[in-house]
């Protein structure tokens, strides 16, 4: 058996691997790199009644994998970039190969995976984090769910300048409900549940276009969405308007919020 460990920014996600077989999954928070490992470790093997013996190996990813210089507990423990992890583990949940992948994080990252090579195509400092951000200064809320709570009952025509504020009638392939500017609006009457729509709708437009225009370099029409990010029911409505408009459709596999930590533990397989 494998583990493998994605140490993010705000959440380490933990997966148990077996002949290319994810038995396991795990997630937690902790306020430093080595904490944060060793706690979903001892989660992973608590939880799932794992015998120590039974685990040849532990591999680690993400940004706080350069704060673990040595073996944990005993288990040789290797690294692999992170970049490699979202590709190896968006072909594993997707089925193929050859994908685009918009990994949706505490910001965003865009690859392409294929079986020869995979390569960070960019991305953005836009993400979840973004949305914390931001909400924690103009909403003074700092909790993710009730933040989209909140965002479920905005209304988008009271923050962001719509294109049927200006024109007439649709423009080129966009409609009179299209964003002309996020946020360009902001009536003195929004509340915060506009505020927090006009969040996540500004973040999800901007992951969005990336997404579009990364395929269409690409042609393909179709773009895998993993990371924490995936879940978001709010966000995944925005993605389907932008497929509406530029025809490139966004998919979301089971379990993609562990793609990473998934990635790690199945190169340690290779």
């Amino acid at each position: 058996m494998i583990i493998g460990i994605d140490i993010g920014s705000t959440t380490t996600k933990a997966v148990s691997i077996e002949n290319g077989r994810v038995l396991h999954k795990i997630k937690t928070k902790a306020s430093d790199a080595v904490t944060s490992a060793t706690g979903a470790f001892g989660k992973m093997i608590v939880e799932n009644s794992i015998r120590m013996s039974g685990i040849r190996k532990i591999m680690i990813t993400g940004v706080g994998a350069t704060k673990i210089k040595d073996d944990l507990f005993g288990i040789s423990t290797g690294k692999t970039g992170e970049f490699e992890s979202i590709g190896i583990g968006g072909m594993f949940l997707a089925g193929r190969d050859n994908i685009i992948i918009a990994n949706i994080g505490t910001g965003t990252a865009i690859i392409d995976a294929g079986k020869e090579r995979i390569s960070h195509m960019g991305g953005s400092g836009v993400g979840g984090g973004t949305i914390l951000g931001l909400a924690k200064k103009l909403l003074s809320m700092s909790d993710f769910n009730g933040i989209m709570a909140l965002a479920a009952r905005g209304k988008l025509n009271r923050i962001d300048l719509l294109l049927e504020d200006i024109v007439e009638t649709d423009l080129s392939f966009l409609n009179r409900e299209s964003t002309a500017s996020n946020f360009g609006k902001m009536l003195d009457s929004a509340g915060k549940e506009d505020i927090a729509l006009g969040l996540v709708n500004m973040v999800y437009q901007v992951i969005g276009m990336l997404s579009v225009f990364a395929a269409k370099s690409k042609n393909t029409d179709k773009v895998v969405v993993t990371g924490n990010g995936s879940n978001n029911p709010i966000g995944k409505k925005v993605l389907e308007t932008i497929t509406g408009l530029y025809q490139v459709h966004f998919e979301y596999p089971p379990d993609a919020e562990y793609t990473t930590a998934i990635g790690a533990g199945l190169s340690g397989e290779m």
